[in-house]
């Protein structure tokens, strides 16, 4: 019945000849990302609601993992909103939060207060470069290409060849884990690449399989990668 309902407001959408984003509100219901599109939807929730919380932040951005093939230009899965700023997040829960969203090429709907907000939560919501990725003409959401424990890695293909490649640390434990290599091979690169840091915005040069990255607790790496 929700299904013939969205269609007849598609269809009265259409004939009221306007430009207009249509979002379904289906939290997820009746896997409605395998349906939304054929509604004429731009866009679906695929959960229930989000909250300042960064397990919920993980949880709900795990869930996705799998839907990216029914999302693609002009038609995307849902999330949820932004929590950056919201709540007790961390600069690194922050960062974290932001790089899921883009790397999966979710709506990009700031839920934060935008006239109270610090200058470090501005930074974070308007870095060119990673709103530059979740935006990529592409479309296609990100792929899992490695996981051990709570540390994953994550690559996006971009439109123009390069790859974002994403470095998460899922865990719990204070110390900083080392030495998470960058499985470049998976993501393409199996000779290297060049690279650069999305968060710090510094050009790291060429680097290779054998490198890795010190990622703390609750934080991430987000690379560009190039040829």
């Amino acid at each position: 019945m929700i299904r013939e309902a969205y269609e007849r407001m598609h269809e009265a959408i259409v004939e009221g000849g306007r430009p207009i984003v249509y979002s379904l509100c289906q939290y997820g219901f009746d896997s409605v990302w395998r349906w939304g599109r054929s509604v004429g939807a731009n866009l679906w929730r695929t959960t229930g609601d989000i909250d300042a919380d960064y397990d919920r932040i993980v949880l709900i951005a795990l869930s996705q993992v799998g839907l990216g093939r029914f999302a693609g230009p002009g038609h995307w899965n849902d999330p949820d909103m932004l929590e950056v700023g919201n709540g007790k997040l961390t600069r690194d829960e922050n960062l974290t939060h932001m790089t899921l969203w883009a790397m999966l090429a979710a709506p990009l709907l700031a839920g934060n207060n935008l006239t109270q907000m610090s200058d470090e939560v501005r930074a974070i919501l308007t870095n060119r470069a990673v709103i530059a990725i979740d935006q990529d003409a592409l479309g296609r959401p990100a792929r899992v290409i490695f996981q051990q424990g709570p540390l994953q890695v994550w690559a996006r293909p971009l439109a123009d060849g390069t790859t974002a490649l994403a470095l998460f640390n899922f865990g719990t434990d204070r110390e900083q884990m080392h030495g998470l290599r960058l499985h470049l091979p998976d993501a393409g690169f199996a000779k290297g690449a060049r690279a650069r840091d999305l968060w710090s915005g510094r050009d790291l040069g060429r680097i290779g399989d054998t490198d890795t990255m010190t990622i703390p607790m609750h934080g991430v790496v987000l690379l560009q990668l190039s040829r």
